[in-house]
């Protein structure tokens, strides 16, 4: 695949993942500083590694709000809690994937992680 049909790739699917608002919100925030940095983005992350066939979206998607969570990365895990229920991912899931990361955190890092998991998801509180 070319650069250009790469970057087309992940931009459909960037699209599909986090939303149109967002991507809109994205583009239209480039500068000529950044505008580099968010072609790759695009292209690499979302058009070769998000558009490969070897997982599902799904995986993907809590593979990321693992690292998310490891990261201490609070913004980005609310976009991809975000994007995770958009695409399907279950609260179940998202609590399977939370108890598992609780094991490698600090009490106070993981207390962090659970207060982000309210308010814009309040149907999500009783992971808490």
């Amino acid at each position: 695949m070319d650069e250009r049909k790469r970057y087309d790739q992940g931009l459909k699917t960037r699209r599909e993942v986090l939303g149109d608002a967002h991507v809109d919100r994205s583009l239209k925030n480039r500068t000529k500083f950044n505008e580099p940095f968010q072609e790759l983005i695009t292209r690499y992350a979302w058009g070769e590694i998000w558009s490969r066939p070897g997982l599902s979206r799904k995986t993907r998607s809590l593979i990321t709000l693992s690292m998310l969570v490891a990261l201490n990365r609070n913004e980005e895990f609310r976009l991809h809690l975000k994007a995770a229920l958009s695409i399907g991912v279950t609260r179940d899931e998202i609590q399977e994937v939370l108890l598992r990361r609780r094991r490698g955190l600090r009490t106070a890092r993981f207390k962090k992680v659970s207060s982000l998991l309210l308010p814009p998801f309040p149907f999500l509180a009783p992971l808490r």
